[in-house]
């Protein structure tokens, strides 16, 4: 019968050494190895107590931010959801009413705003999609929990609060060419 490749490999059945037979290398090279290992630096630290040195241009927990009022800075126009590859963000937009001047910026708002954390890759397309520099990325690391519906993140976790002004300058600041 005719191979349909000219690739074909004669098998060769070598005999072992005896020192192959044995398996004692084998086992000294596995030795040498677990040694090497055991005296070395261990790279396992204590976290939350001793935390590593976060990059500078590291993305974490999302934020909405707020004005120089205190008014909420998002739209509702979607193009956040719409850059989304993880399709991670869902909103409703609601019409502002008369007397929610001093809440929102504009006319319209998103009433509902929410991230599927778990969907999240952190890419930080949303914050470049925005138009209204709305939403942003922070240094800030997502919580740890055990129930899936908590990472559903909704305006709640996310918008900024009035009382302390979330610092996302540094990362929007940083020189790409250090």
């Amino acid at each position: 019968m005719v191979s349909l490749t000219q690739r074909s490999v004669k098998v060769v059945n070598k005999k072992m050494t005896f020192g192959e037979r044995i398996y004692l290398p084998a086992v000294f090279g596995g030795m040498w190895i677990t040694l090497k290992h055991f005296f070395k630096k261990h790279e396992t630290i204590a976290y939350p107590e001793v935390q590593r040195p976060m990059s500078n241009v590291y993305r974490g927990q999302h934020v909405l931010k707020k004005d120089e009022q205190g008014r909420e800075r998002c739209t509702a126009c979607g193009l956040c959801a719409v850059a989304c590859p993880a399709e991670a963000i869902t909103m409703d937009a609601a019409e502002r009413v008369k007397g929610e001047e001093h809440l929102y910026r504009e006319e319209k708002y998103a009433a509902k705003y929410e991230i599927n954390m778990l969907r999240c890759i952190f890419c930080g397309l949303c914050e470049e999609a925005c138009p209204k520099e709305a939403i942003f990325l922070t240094d800030r690391i997502v919580d740890a929990d055990f129930g899936r519906n908590e990472f559903i993140y909704g305006k709640d976790k996310l918008v900024e609060p009035t009382n302390q002004r979330i610092d996302v300058s540094k990362r929007q600041n940083w020189d790409y060419k250090n």
